[in-house]
């Protein structure tokens, strides 16, 4: 089975996801700079939101890059991965309107652990779906971001007990250890000279 429908499908709810958490942005009630102080909350978890759903879309987009073969396990295993994802408007918006409280910042963190397991498992589908001879198994390699990104998500989990801000610096961290751009795949294919579209 070719992987096209199933990138198109992502593509397109990853998209909605997207629109769905810009509409949930409080207007300001004033007409001053000053009035933005009120969404300002609201801005940066949205923000935070968007970056993760940039970084699940852009190593979506790698990974199929290298992918030949996928069944109905790997469909089902993508199609977790969106239902996790397509909970960030709804655990980002509960997030910001509670001001950062203990309980909506605790379901974020399991939002966001269970997006990266999730993602895992749709490796993991991959690979048994294309075999010992899987080029994304050669790509990944130890995966090093991919194991360690799970326990910071349970520190901040941990930590939202203590406090919300602490929890926030957890979740900021694994963002931007993966905005950085992760070469494997782009290395692989260039190293290999593979002709991917």
């Amino acid at each position: 089975m070719r992987t096209s429908r199933l990138e198109a499908f992502s593509d397109g709810v990853l998209a909605i996801i997207i629109t769905i958490m810009v509409l949930e942005l409080d207007v300001p009630h004033g007409a001053r700079l000053a009035d933005l102080g009120d969404s300002l909350t609201g801005f940066l978890t949205y923000l935070l939101s968007f970056v993760y759903i940039g970084i699940y879309w852009n190593n979506h987009h790698h990974m199929f890059q290298l992918v030949s073969r996928i069944d109905g396990g790997v469909l089902w295993a993508n199609l977790h991965l969106l239902f996790w994802l397509s909970l960030y408007p709804f655990t980002t918006a509960w997030m910001d309107e509670t001001e950062l409280a203990r309980v909506p910042l605790v379901v974020y963190g399991v939002n966001l652990l269970a997006a990266a397991i999730a993602y895992y498992v749709l490796e993991r589908a991959i690979f048994r779906a294309e075999g010992t001879d899987s080029l994304l198994r050669q790509a990944l390699g130890r995966d090093l971001k991919g194991k360690f990104s799970p326990v910071i998500y349970i520190v901040g989990i941990a930590a939202a007990f203590v406090t919300g801000w602490l929890a926030i610096a957890c979740f900021v961290l694994v963002a931007l250890i993966w905005l950085v751009p992760d070469r494997r795949m782009e290395n692989f294919i260039r190293e290999r000279h593979l002709d991917v579209p």
